[in-house]
């Protein structure tokens, strides 16, 4: 039991992590249909963003994560304005857009700080670990997973709770016909993809004391987003949560019995497998017609 327990707090632990990455780009990707590469990038902003605070003005990772949500939201609220929004209607061009978007940061990064890797302390007041069924877990990781409980339920109230919301899900299932209602299609799109952005920007923070930080750190958690959001469903928000919960049991108990590498290509063999079988995701949301 003390075996099987450990493993499900690591997998849980692990997909906490998935979700907290692949919130954003379900918004962006699941709402609006943007194709968005450059997430990588924005969850790398955030990551330099907690640094950049800490070592500059001293603040500590908790007190930086309005700054960057703020911050990182604001310069994908830009993104949109200046270009994502002259591509709506060819999907595949905001590919190579936002995957040129995503070189250029990088080699801004490179050009600003260094190509070296950068580190954020662990804020100290969760230092230290919490026994959870008598098994001892991080108390960083246990705030990680409280944090984004209650950011997916923020996003879930956002979305199905707001007039905002509202406004959104009309533009997604008919642009035309919510604008000859007076909605705003290019406000919602650009709000909707500026806090998809904010998102990812507290997601490279809050990753940030448990990984290094590089201009390259993006790419791999991009890669991992795209199979949650893919896998749970495009435009289902529990069904990123689902997958991003199968995700992270599969790569904990998978990594345990072999090696990180192994789990990878096992789990990504898995995606494909069902994938395969149910393109549309693990969970469909139905419209009224």
């Amino acid at each position: 039991m003390d075996f099987i327990l450990q493993q499900v707090i690591t997998g849980l632990s692990i997909g906490s992590i998935l979700l907290l990455v692949a919130l954003g780009l379900a918004i962006i990707y699941g709402s609006m249909g943007v194709i968005n590469m450059a997430h990588g990038e924005f969850v790398m902003l955030g990551a330099y963003g907690a640094w950049a605070l800490n070592s500059v003005f001293g603040l500590d990772l908790l007190s930086s994560l309005v700054f960057i949500f703020v911050g990182v939201g604001a310069f994908g609220w830009a993104t949109e304005r200046g270009v994502i929004r002259f591509l709506y209607a060819r999907p595949l061009d905001t590919l190579l857009a936002t995957w040129g978007i995503g070189v250029v940061l990088q080699q801004m990064i490179r050009l600003t700080v260094g190509g070296e890797l950068r580190y954020v302390g662990m804020p100290e007041v969760f230092s230290g670990t919490v026994s959870i069924l008598g098994v001892s877990v991080s108390s960083y990781r246990v705030f990680v997973f409280l944090f984004v409980a209650a950011l997916f339920a923020s996003t879930w109230a956002l979305m199905f709770r707001t007039s905002f919301g509202t406004r959104l899900r009309a533009v997604v299932q008919d642009r035309n016909t919510a604008m000859c209602f007076g909605v705003n299609a290019d406000k919602v799109y650009s709000l909707t993809f500026a806090y998809g952005a904010g998102l990812a920007g507290l997601a490279g923070a809050l990753v940030a004391p448990l990984k290094s930080v590089s201009p390259e750190m993006g790419a791999a958690y991009v890669v991992d987003a795209f199979f949650v959001v893919v896998l749970g469903g495009v435009q289902s928000l529990f069904g990123t949560v689902a997958s991003a919960a199968l995700l992270g049991q599969m790569s904990g108990s998978l990594a345990y019995v072999s090696n990180d590498t192994i789990a990878k290509a096992l789990v990504l063999l898995a995606i494909i497998v069902l994938i395969r079988f149910r393109p549309q995701g693990l969970f469909v949301t139905k419209v009224r017609s």
